[in-house]
C-alpha cells in the first residue's frame, strides 16, 4: 500500500488536490493511504517551499499546483 500525504494549511487548493489524488488512486486501482499534512514544520521538513504538495512514499512528486488526475495515476503506478 501507497502513502500519500497532502502538504497543506486545509485550503481550498488542497482540498482539491486530496479529491484529485483520491480518485486517480480509485481509478487506478491503487490502494493507498491518505494523510493530511498541516504542521508548518512537517511540511517545511520536506523541503517544500509552496503548497499544495503531494508526496508519495516520502518523495515530493509535485508541489504549488494541482496535477492533472493522469499524471497522479502515473506516479501512483509508478
Amino acid at each position: 500500500m501507497l502513502t500519500v500525504k497532502i502538504l497543506g494549511s486545509g485550503c481550498a487548493n488542497c482540498k482539491k488536490l486530496e479529491a484529485v489524488a483520491r480518485e486517480a488512486a480509485a481509478q487506478a486501482g491503487v490502494k493507498a493511504e491518505f494523510l493530511k499534512v498541516t504542521d508548518m514544520n512537517d511540511i517545511l521538513s520536506f523541503n517544500v517551499m509552496s503548497t499544495p504538495a503531494l508526496v508519495i512514499n516520502d518523495k515530493v512528486v509535485s508541489s504549488g499546483r494541482i496535477p492533472s488526475l493522469a499524471d497522479i495515476q502515473k506516479w501512483l503506478t509508478a
